[in-house]
């Protein structure tokens, strides 16, 4: 089989030519990389945290505004694929500057956003030049860092404070709000993308070798795999809202995006010098990352897509659920360093059964929640599971990485762009499962609800009585009394089969963390054995 053309080798010689940083200097690059890491997640965490404040602000339902998620997403999966070549092309500095000019201009535009369509425009636009800052923040991270301490302190140090910022958004959103809309908002976003301004231009990425490498046929490849990548995210978006069935254009456009990713992989097998390397990204090794990466984040869309959607479903305000949240961020930096600790590659299965059990630890936990249930009571679980999620990333990205560079140190940051575009997606889809798996349950468990609670039935007779009863110093009228005391019955049965569709979908994730980590387990006990049996194998060797 021919291997695809891999990005010319130039740019492999870069990163060692170049001299140590002075400490001061260092410690300035990696305070950029923070910085944009949590410009960046902040940006996207604004959004998928602010659906309902946003749809009032703008006069529109919750359902329109899902699609401001969706356009803010697809430009986030598709573009940093032709990023690599365009890094390749005008180098990292002209990339960099570039980059987040344009992030600053469309925050500053965002600033006066008023209606929906120029809401949608804007969040396309903002995913679009948010991008690149994902990749310019692990950058930053890495480029004071010798050899043996990229891996070791700055993937998961990078990785740590990018996974952290949706998250920490939803810390300080309901603090920029307030009583003001999303002003306070639309205001941090422009801030912290101007202070990321200076400090792209006064602390500059040092220059590496570049080339012209775009090609005509990239473009064609860009918009096939852009059109395949938009139509999945929006689908999973939207799908759920619209009950899938509901709405027939949802299965067209995902059986379009299916076609329109079969004709991109033909285009590129057939390529000299591919946008993509399909050949490499199918083999053994990188579907299973692949299938890794994508288990991580079904299972992880428990904490995204679960505990804080019950929340709301509860009545919980968002100001309300900030200590949760930031105790999860704390978990999630902890996670970080523990990975800075241990992390080596003859560990990074060890790290992966770990981090599976503590997830099936913690959904195990929520899976007993009830109406009653509060933020505070779900403190040590998603800990655990924000702990856990960071114990996982790291390790697999680095096994994604000492794949790309057994082909080459110019691999690098081509493997860090796919991941993110990957990253991206997955989280998309996993959500979509997570919701859809829920309002399935719910309704389920809402019909048999319904009919233990069925007008006529003496125990729903005297629930109604008693609750009529306390209402008789509010409510003079007999009747009204009654209505009202059932009305509070069916919404509490509503409220009951939420909990448990959400209680449904906690015991799936962990069964699933469970599972993975069986498999994981005879995985690691088949290696063993073909250890013992090879005689002439090498031990692994800790950097």
């Amino acid at each position: 089989m021919t291997a695809a053309a891999p990005t010319p080798a130039p740019t492999a010689p870069a990163p060692v030519v170049h001299p140590p940083l002075p400490v001061p200097r260092a410690l300035a690059y990696m305070g950029a990389a923070v910085m944009l890491a949590l410009s960046q997640g902040l940006g996207q965490g604004f959004v998928s945290a602010n659906i309902p404040q946003i749809a009032g602000d703008l006069g529109i339902t919750t359902t329109q505004a899902s699609w401001l998620m969706a356009a803010y997403m697809i430009p986030r999966a598709s573009l940093p694929l032709l990023l690599i070549k365009i890094r390749t092309q005008y180098g990292l500095r002209r990339f960099a500057e570039v980059g987040i000019i344009a992030y600053v201009a469309v925050a500053l535009a965002s600033v006066w956003m008023q209606d929906f369509r120029s809401a949608v425009v804007l969040q396309a636009l903002s995913g679009a030049a948010a991008a690149p800052l994902s990749t310019l923040a692990f950058m930053y991270m890495l480029e004071p860092l010798s050899q043996q301490w990229k891996m070791r302190l700055g993937l998961p140090a990078a990785m740590a404070v990018m996974m952290s910022g949706p998250t920490l958004a939803r810390v300080v959103s309901p603090a920029l709000i307030g009583d003001g809309g999303l002003g306070g908002i639309h205001l941090t976003a422009l801030g912290m993308a101007m202070v990321s301004l200076m400090l792209v231009f006064r602390l500059p990425l040092r220059p590496v070798p570049h080339m012209k490498v775009i090609q005509s046929l990239d473009f064609l490849s860009f918009l096939l795999i852009g059109f395949g990548f938009a139509g999945l995210t929006i689908g999973f978006v939207l799908g759920p809202i619209h009950n899938w069935t509901d709405a027939p254009w949802v299965g067209a456009l995902l059986a379009a995006s299916v076609a329109s990713l079969a004709v991109a992989v033909a285009v590129e097998l057939n390529r000299e010098a591919p946008l993509l390397d399909i050949r490499w990204l199918v083999s053994p090794a990188m579907l299973h990352l692949t299938a890794t990466l994508f288990l991580f984040r079904l299972i992880l869309s428990e904490q995204s897509a679960g505990a804080p959607r019950m929340f709301l479903t509860l009545g919980v305000a968002p100001a309300q659920m900030t200590g949760l949240f930031a105790i999860i961020v704390g978990a999630s930096l902890l996670g970080g360093l523990a990975c800075v600790a241990w992390m080596r590659p003859n560990r990074v299965a060890v790290l992966h059964l770990i981090a599976l059990l503590l997830i099936a630890g913690g959904a195990l936990m929520d899976a007993q929640a009830t109406i009653d249930t509060r933020p505070e009571q779900m403190i040590v679980s998603q800990a655990l599971i924000g702990f856990a999620g960071m114990l996982f990333l790291p390790p697999a990205m680095m096994a994604g990485l000492v794949s790309a560079l057994a082909r080459g140190p110019q691999y690098l940051l081509s493997f860090v762009i796919v991941f993110i575009s990957t990253q991206s997606l997955g989280g998309v889809l996993g959500s979509g499962l997570f919701t859809t798996f829920i309002n399935n349950r719910q309704a389920a468990h809402y019909a048999v609800l319904t009919e233990q609670i069925a007008v006529g039935d003496a125990p729903t007779m005297q629930a109604i009585a008693a609750r009529a009863a306390g209402l008789a110093a509010q409510v003079p009228d007999a009747a009204s009394r009654s209505a009202q005391a059932a009305a509070q019955i069916a919404q509490e049965a509503t409220a009951q089969a939420s909990v448990m569709a959400y209680n449904d979908a906690y015991l799936l994730t962990a069964l699933i963390a469970l599972g993975a980590a069986l498999a994981l387990v005879l995985h690691m006990l088949r290696d063993r054995l073909a250890l013992r049996m090879s005689p002439q194998a090498e031990p692994d060797v800790t950097p």
